[in-house]
């Protein structure tokens, strides 16, 4: 537990570990029975519901909602007032949290329903409403969520979006 970097009024329940090099931002709520995985950062305002697993090297940014239950592997990003939901008709007692397999993506604003696994290297577009499970490699987007690109698609955009802002920054 070296190299933590921590906000202020940060809540923690019991029984939560924090790896290394981990930045915990302002005004984040930690439940129980948690294991924050090393080389990982939680942006200000994030809710981490008790017995979520998570992996290492995340990144989840401000304003983020984990329910209770949920699993977040390894290298996944998740932007911010983005919620991953555990409960599909409200307030029931059976619980299905959603899995976020290795590599992921998840942009802004995404709403991800109850029993959803979103598998590894998939992309998630802003804004987006995730019903069901998503494949490997895939890029989706919209209310409901529609395959927009593949993903060599999408990276091609990436590549060609950051050399054109390499120009303008010259």
């Amino acid at each position: 537990m070296f190299n933590q970097k921590r906000g202020i009024d940060i809540v923690a329940g019991v029984n939560v570990a924090i790896g290394s090099d981990v930045s915990i931002w302002n005004y984040v709520v930690i439940c129980d029975n948690k294991k924050i995985g090393d080389g990982t950062s939680i942006g200000s305002f994030c809710n981490i519901g008790k017995n979520a697993i998570l992996g290492k090297n995340y990144n989840i940014q401000a304003h983020v909602t984990i329910s209770n239950g949920c699993v977040i592997c390894n290298n996944v990003f998740i932007a911010p007032n983005s919620s991953l939901l555990n409960d599909k008709y409200p307030k029931s007692t059976f619980m299905r949290p959603p899995t976020i397999n290795d590599d992921v993506a998840i942009g802004g604003g995404v709403t991800i329903l109850p029993d959803v696994t979103i598998d590894h290297k998939a992309v998630i577009g802003g804004g987006s409403v995730v019903t069901k499970n998503v494949s490997p490699r895939t890029v989706l987007s919209g209310v409901p969520e529609r395959v927009a690109l593949t993903l060599e698609e999408y990276d091609a955009k990436r590549k060609a979006f950051m050399k054109e802002r390499e120009k303008v920054y010259e």
